[in-house]
Protein backbone atom coordinates (compact mmCIF):
# COMPACT_ATOMS: atom_id res chain seq x y z
CA UNK A 1 0.00 0.00 0.00
CA UNK A 2 1.33 3.46 -1.13
CA UNK A 3 1.81 5.97 1.88
CA UNK A 4 2.03 8.96 -0.65
CA UNK A 5 -0.16 11.88 0.34
CA UNK A 6 -2.02 12.19 -3.34
CA UNK A 7 -4.90 14.13 -1.34
CA UNK A 8 -5.40 16.37 1.43
CA UNK A 9 -8.84 17.16 3.30
CA UNK A 10 -10.84 19.85 1.58
CA UNK A 11 -13.72 19.79 3.83
CA UNK A 12 -16.19 18.15 6.59
CA UNK A 13 -20.08 18.26 5.45
CA UNK A 14 -21.97 18.13 8.50
CA UNK A 15 -25.97 17.71 8.01
CA UNK A 16 -28.41 20.57 9.75
CA UNK A 17 -31.86 20.50 9.90
CA UNK A 18 -32.13 23.67 9.55
CA UNK A 19 -29.14 26.60 8.32
CA UNK A 20 -30.33 29.41 10.47
CA UNK A 21 -30.04 26.94 13.58
CA UNK A 22 -27.18 25.05 12.54
CA UNK A 23 -25.56 28.19 12.47
CA UNK A 24 -26.36 29.57 15.80
CA UNK A 25 -25.27 26.10 17.05
CA UNK A 26 -21.86 26.19 15.23
CA UNK A 27 -21.43 29.69 16.37
CA UNK A 28 -21.86 29.21 20.15
CA UNK A 29 -19.74 26.01 19.57
CA UNK A 30 -16.99 27.27 17.47
CA UNK A 31 -16.74 31.04 18.73
CA UNK A 32 -17.43 32.13 15.12
CA UNK A 33 -20.47 32.71 13.08
CA UNK A 34 -20.68 30.14 9.44
CA UNK A 35 -21.38 32.23 6.28
CA UNK A 36 -24.10 31.75 3.68
CA UNK A 37 -22.24 30.13 1.10
CA UNK A 38 -25.29 29.76 -1.69
CA UNK A 39 -27.94 27.44 -3.11
CA UNK A 40 -27.47 24.38 -5.04
CA UNK A 41 -29.77 25.13 -7.75
CA UNK A 42 -31.83 21.91 -8.76
CA UNK A 43 -30.13 20.12 -5.63
CA UNK A 44 -32.57 21.39 -3.09
CA UNK A 45 -30.26 22.44 -0.84
CA UNK A 46 -28.32 25.45 0.59
CA UNK A 47 -24.99 25.87 2.71
CA UNK A 48 -23.12 27.90 5.13
CA UNK A 49 -18.96 27.83 5.72
CA UNK A 50 -16.52 28.39 8.04
CA UNK A 51 -12.79 27.49 7.67
CA UNK A 52 -11.08 24.91 9.95
CA UNK A 53 -7.51 26.18 9.09
CA UNK A 54 -6.11 24.30 5.43
CA UNK A 55 -9.76 23.00 5.49
CA UNK A 56 -13.81 24.11 6.06
CA UNK A 57 -16.81 23.15 7.36
CA UNK A 58 -19.49 23.10 5.05
CA UNK A 59 -23.21 22.65 7.16
CA UNK A 60 -25.73 22.12 4.26
CA UNK A 61 -29.61 21.82 4.64
CA UNK A 62 -32.98 21.18 2.53
CA UNK A 63 -33.39 25.13 1.36
CA UNK A 64 -36.98 25.85 1.65
CA UNK A 65 -37.31 28.15 -0.94
CA UNK A 66 -36.33 25.91 -3.28
CA UNK A 67 -38.51 23.16 -5.38
CA UNK A 68 -38.51 19.47 -4.25
CA UNK A 69 -35.86 18.49 -6.44
CA UNK A 70 -36.57 15.71 -8.90
CA UNK A 71 -34.07 12.94 -7.35
CA UNK A 72 -33.07 12.81 -3.71
CA UNK A 73 -30.80 15.27 -2.29
CA UNK A 74 -27.31 15.26 -1.67
CA UNK A 75 -25.49 12.81 0.71
CA UNK A 76 -29.23 11.01 1.85
CA UNK A 77 -30.09 14.01 3.57
CA UNK A 78 -33.67 12.84 2.76
CA UNK A 79 -33.08 10.50 5.10
CA UNK A 80 -31.97 11.97 8.41
CA UNK A 81 -33.01 14.02 11.58
CA UNK A 82 -30.45 14.92 13.57
CA UNK A 83 -27.26 17.17 12.98
CA UNK A 84 -24.31 14.81 12.07
CA UNK A 85 -21.39 14.85 9.89
CA UNK A 86 -22.23 12.94 6.70
CA UNK A 87 -18.82 12.45 5.04
CA UNK A 88 -15.87 14.59 4.01
CA UNK A 89 -14.66 15.87 0.43
CA UNK A 90 -10.40 15.74 -0.36
CA UNK A 91 -8.58 17.49 -3.10
CA UNK A 92 -5.60 16.88 -5.09
CA UNK A 93 -1.84 17.21 -2.67
CA UNK A 94 -0.06 20.04 -4.76
CA UNK A 95 1.68 18.66 -7.74
CA UNK A 96 -1.50 15.86 -8.40
CA UNK A 97 -4.94 15.85 -10.00
CA UNK A 98 -8.06 14.77 -9.40
CA UNK A 99 -7.81 12.32 -12.22
CA UNK A 100 -4.80 10.33 -10.18
CA UNK A 101 -7.36 10.57 -7.07
CA UNK A 102 -9.67 8.48 -8.80
CA UNK A 103 -7.27 5.79 -10.39
CA UNK A 104 -5.36 5.59 -6.94
CA UNK A 105 -9.12 4.80 -5.65
CA UNK A 106 -9.71 2.27 -8.65
CA UNK A 107 -6.32 0.65 -7.78
CA UNK A 108 -8.39 0.00 -4.20
CA UNK A 109 -11.41 -1.32 -5.91
CA UNK A 110 -13.45 1.61 -5.14
CA UNK A 111 -15.15 3.23 -8.56
CA UNK A 112 -15.64 6.86 -7.95
CA UNK A 113 -17.60 7.63 -11.33
CA UNK A 114 -17.16 10.52 -13.41
CA UNK A 115 -16.16 13.78 -12.62
CA UNK A 116 -18.74 16.01 -12.69
CA UNK A 117 -18.62 19.94 -12.70
CA UNK A 118 -20.69 22.24 -11.05
CA UNK A 119 -21.13 25.88 -10.12
CA UNK A 120 -23.37 28.16 -7.81
CA UNK A 121 -23.44 31.48 -6.93
CA UNK A 122 -21.88 33.13 -4.01
CA UNK A 123 -23.33 34.97 -1.27
CA UNK A 124 -21.98 38.55 -2.89
CA UNK A 125 -22.58 37.51 -6.16
CA UNK A 126 -19.96 35.75 -7.79
CA UNK A 127 -20.15 32.32 -9.60
CA UNK A 128 -17.78 29.69 -8.23
CA UNK A 129 -17.33 26.76 -10.79
CA UNK A 130 -15.32 23.08 -9.63
CA UNK A 131 -14.95 19.50 -10.15
CA UNK A 132 -15.98 16.35 -8.30
CA UNK A 133 -16.91 13.37 -8.07
CA UNK A 134 -20.30 12.57 -6.77
CA UNK A 135 -19.93 10.83 -2.94
CA UNK A 136 -20.25 7.16 -2.75
CA UNK A 137 -22.54 5.45 -0.43
CA UNK A 138 -19.72 4.85 2.27
CA UNK A 139 -19.42 7.89 4.17
CA UNK A 140 -16.24 7.31 5.36
CA UNK A 141 -14.51 6.88 2.15
CA UNK A 142 -14.51 10.58 0.97
CA UNK A 143 -15.20 12.19 -2.16
CA UNK A 144 -12.94 13.83 -4.67
CA UNK A 145 -13.07 17.85 -5.13
CA UNK A 146 -10.85 20.29 -7.27
CA UNK A 147 -11.37 24.09 -7.34
CA UNK A 148 -9.11 24.53 -10.49
CA UNK A 149 -8.80 28.52 -10.57
CA UNK A 150 -12.12 29.24 -7.80
CA UNK A 151 -10.69 30.70 -4.55
CA UNK A 152 -10.68 27.35 -2.24
CA UNK A 153 -13.33 28.31 0.50
CA UNK A 154 -11.19 27.53 3.09
CA UNK A 155 -9.64 30.97 2.08
CA UNK A 156 -12.39 32.86 1.89
CA UNK A 157 -15.05 31.44 4.74
CA UNK A 158 -14.47 33.26 7.91
CA UNK A 159 -12.04 31.47 10.18
CA UNK A 160 -12.61 29.25 12.96
CA UNK A 161 -10.86 26.26 14.92
CA UNK A 162 -8.46 24.32 12.66
CA UNK A 163 -9.27 20.61 12.49
CA UNK A 164 -6.85 18.40 14.46
CA UNK A 165 -7.94 14.27 13.06
CA UNK A 166 -11.13 12.33 12.01
CA UNK A 167 -12.04 9.37 13.30
CA UNK A 168 -14.33 6.57 13.08
CA UNK A 169 -15.36 2.96 12.77
CA UNK A 170 -16.63 0.56 10.08
CA UNK A 171 -17.40 -2.89 9.44
CA UNK A 172 -15.38 -2.98 6.47
CA UNK A 173 -12.21 -1.45 7.93
CA UNK A 174 -9.75 -3.28 5.30
CA UNK A 175 -11.55 -2.43 2.12
CA UNK A 176 -12.15 1.61 3.80
CA UNK A 177 -8.57 1.93 4.36
CA UNK A 178 -7.31 0.24 1.50
CA UNK A 179 -8.42 3.41 -0.42
CA UNK A 180 -7.80 5.60 2.41
CA UNK A 181 -4.26 4.76 2.23
CA UNK A 182 -4.02 4.23 -1.34
CA UNK A 183 -4.54 8.60 -0.93
CA UNK A 184 -2.30 8.98 2.26
CA UNK A 185 -5.48 9.60 4.12
CA UNK A 186 -6.15 8.54 8.15
CA UNK A 187 -7.42 5.28 8.79
CA UNK A 188 -10.57 4.42 10.70
CA UNK A 189 -10.84 1.41 13.13
CA UNK A 190 -12.87 -1.60 12.74
CA UNK A 191 -16.79 -1.61 14.43
CA UNK A 192 -17.19 -3.28 17.84
CA UNK A 193 -20.30 -5.61 17.95
CA UNK A 194 -21.29 -2.20 20.95
CA UNK A 195 -21.18 0.01 18.48
CA UNK A 196 -22.58 1.59 15.91
CA UNK A 197 -20.40 2.87 12.49
CA UNK A 198 -19.05 6.35 13.78
CA UNK A 199 -17.54 9.28 12.02
CA UNK A 200 -16.10 12.11 13.73
CA UNK A 201 -13.83 15.14 13.89
CA UNK A 202 -11.74 17.09 16.58
CA UNK A 203 -11.04 20.29 16.24
CA UNK A 204 -8.55 22.20 18.30
CA UNK A 205 -10.77 24.31 20.51
CA UNK A 206 -12.11 20.42 22.16
CA UNK A 207 -15.17 20.18 19.98
CA UNK A 208 -15.64 17.06 18.09
CA UNK A 209 -18.52 17.32 15.45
Amino acid sequence: MSSAHLAVIDHLVLFVADLTTGCDRMEAALGVRPVFGGQHLGLGTHNALVALGDSYLELIAADPEQPEPPGPRPFGIDDLGQSQLVTFAVRPAPGHTIEELIAAASDAGHETGPVVSMTRMSADGVELHWRLTFPSGDRLIPFFIDWGDTPNPATTAPPGPTLVGLSGTTDEPESTNTVLGRLGLPQFAARTDADRPKFAAELSNGVEL
